[in-house]
């Protein structure tokens, strides 16, 4: 997560930091609710249609519910010589559908959505339960053109066929000199 109330980078939207700031009194009457329940969330149980009680955490998630994997990346832009720095370090808990096999080869193709997009692509590795990529990609765009696009990453299999399993993407316009680390929750792909 970002946080808001560091300086943002010229040209960027100014934000009111009064519309973020929870430490304001209204939030002293808040209840927090559960998504599932609009109960208070210290009640662990709902009824489902048929009267009983279910723990929360036995709730089976189906379709695009399902936890699909998660993607570390890092970021950087360097404005002295006007490059985007973008490091793949690893995929964790990443799942695929059975037909590719137990270990398919696989890798991580980026896209900055650019009018001519910028594309690149990680080596592939064997699938696990946790892909180390540990891969930099360096391209000198200007800071402008970035911040009105999104960077996508489309996890492919490379064995036994070319297919893509999941996707993420991130938006560009608060870019930092300073390299900061994202953790990006995969989806299945678009169709």
């Amino acid at each position: 997560a970002s946080d808001l109330r560091t300086a943002t980078l010229p040209g960027s939207l100014d934000i009111s930091r009064s519309m973020f700031d929870l430490r304001s009194p209204p939030h002293k009457f808040m209840k927090r609710y559960d998504s599932l329940s609009s109960v208070p969330s210290s009640t662990s149980s709902r009824k489902d249609s048929q009267g009983s009680n279910r723990s929360l955490d036995t709730i089976t998630l189906s379709g695009d519910e399902r936890d699909f994997g998660r993607l570390n990346v890092k970021l950087c832009y360097v404005p002295s010589v006007e490059q985007i720095w973008i490091t793949v370090l690893h995929c964790k808990d990443l799942t695929w559908p059975s037909s590719c096999g137990e270990n398919p080869r696989i890798c991580v193709k980026g896209i900055i959505t650019l009018p001519k997009p910028v594309q690149f692509k990680s080596s592939a590795k064997e699938g696990c339960n946790d892909i180390e990529f540990m891969e930099t990609f360096v391209f000198a765009i200007k800071l402008q053109s970035l911040q009105a696009v999104r960077l996508v990453f489309k996890i492919q299999t490379q064995t036994p066929r070319k297919r893509t399993i999941g996707e993420c993407s991130l938006a560009l316009r608060e870019l930092s000199s300073e390299e900061l680390s994202h953790w990006l929750d995969i989806s299945p792909p678009s169709k």
